[in-house]
């Protein structure tokens, strides 16, 4: 490794693994770019297709159904052949499918279409977090996985912005090509620029001590999939992914939709309100994932840090219970204020994986976790487009979200109590091993 002064000094001391970060954090906006296109257009399609909200639902469902399948996929193949490799693999995948969307033109043609991009997709998340355990100590991951996951909210700042106007200006299917046009360019930085901490030359020696300060000694031993069931702490994550994670995909989904049905707002009018929540979203999360690392530096323990963050995070949701009640404004501060709470929670839910496991196990709990939450979300557009559809007909849709909303108000205090038993501390265990 090539170095220049001395060790201590300023100029020795790199900041590499933030560009990592920024990679991580771009390809994730990427990602929730291509997820929210199509939310944003049912208002142009529901013209062309006449679908109906069940049906809507079945084909986000299709989406959630592939990425549980890929997610599982994913960590296997991302702790078999490395970040690196994985990475490129999903995103080029998604990027294809995404493309593939322009081409299609009937309710069985996006159907096909969302499970392509979901077996693409798969592989963010495994991905992300396998290369933050890599490349950050523990005190850093709480924030580096705030920032890398903020890609989720910024995606959803922009999509809303941009998706309706480049649609009115030349046709829905231009938003599809855009957004798997960017998935590929997003590649050719990410090849020269990311590999394990050991291969960058421009990684200093005292950024790799920082890095490797904390971390457990690399192992060519990868655990099987049945012996990850077979520990408590892995039902932990499984449980809390498969109850929250449906709340967000329903703010991806069913917001713009929301605001069309219940308050009248087309896309050309509620992008404004979207912009809105997701832009206090993504300022608060990463200050939700910050203040944990925060804590643990002033001495506590990494447990009472996270399990007291989470809490909070957990009741920050329960306000939107009143949604449906009050005005626009005051509906868009109360759902971004639950969404950076998601968002916060999130970032801590994902790194406690890193936390309890060591990290050659961390892709494939994140694959195992992340399809429990995909199958949850699989199964919540369905209920919810059923849900609208019988309360559209009585006459009263809004009373429909308000149950909705209900739901998620009360999944995060549900979901820590059963995280809490599963896992009442989090500390790095010994694994046993399988000969």
């Amino acid at each position: 490794m090539q170095m220049t002064g001395s060790i201590n000094s300023p100029e020795a001391h790199s900041r590499y693994r933030w560009t990592i970060c920024a990679l991580l954090f771009f390809a994730t906006t990427i990602n929730y770019i291509d997820r929210q296109i199509l939310s944003l257009l049912k208002p142009i399609l529901d013209e062309q297709l006449k679908w109906t909200n069940e049906e809507f639902g079945l084909v986000n469902s299709a989406f959630q159904g592939a990425y549980a399948i890929a997610l599982l996929f994913f960590g296997w193949f991302i702790d078999k052949y490395g970040t690196k490799v994985g990475y490129a693999v999903s995103i080029a995948v998604w990027s294809v499918a995404a493309l593939g969307h322009a081409l299609v033109a009937s309710v069985g043609g996006f159907f096909v279409a969302r499970i392509a991009l979901g077996l693409g997709e798969g592989g963010n998340f495994p991905s992300a977090i396998k290369a933050v355990a890599l490349w950050f100590p523990k005190k850093e991951r709480a924030l580096a996985t705030s920032i890398f996951n903020s890609g989720t909210n910024v995606g959803a700042i922009i999509a809303p912005a941009v998706v309706p106007w480049i649609a009115f200006t030349w046709g829905w299917q231009a938003a599809f090509i855009a957004a798997g046009l960017a998935g590929f360019v997003w590649l050719l930085f990410w090849f020269p620029l990311y590999d394990v901490p050991e291969k960058i030359k421009k990684l200093s020696a005292s950024e790799l001590t920082h890095i490797r300060s904390d971390l457990e000694e690399d192992k060519t031993t990868k655990i099987p999939w049945l012996q990850l069931l077979g520990y408590r702490q892995t039902w932990s994550f499984i449980v809390a992914k498969f109850l929250t994670d449906p709340v967000w995909w329903f703010f991806l989904i069913w917001l713009p939709d929301y605001f069309k049905q219940t308050r009248h707002l087309d896309i050309k009018t509620s992008w404004v309100h979207l912009v809105t929540i997701y832009s206090i979203v993504t300022v608060l999360s990463i200050i939700g994932g910050w203040v944990t690392g925060y804590l643990t530096k002033t001495g506590w323990t990494v447990t009472r840090a996270r399990k007291t963050g989470m809490f909070v995070f957990a009741v920050l949701v329960l306000p939107i219970l009143v949604v449906t009640e009050v005005g626009d404004w005051t509906a868009v501060m109360l759902i971004g204020l639950a969404g950076a709470a998601h968002q916060a929670w999130s970032a801590n839910l994902f790194t406690t994986v890193s936390d309890m496991f060591p990290k050659r196990a961390v892709a494939s709990i994140i694959g195992i976790g992340g399809m429990a939450g995909a199958i949850g979300g699989m199964l919540f557009p369905f209920i919810t487009g059923r849900l609208l559809d019988a309360f559209k007909a009585s006459g009263n849709v809004t009373a429909g979200y308000a149950v909705l909303f209900s739901i998620c108000g009360f999944a995060y205090l549900v979901s820590f109590a059963l995280h809490h038993l599963l896992a009442p501390k989090f500390e790095q265990f010994e694994m046993k091993e399988i000969a």
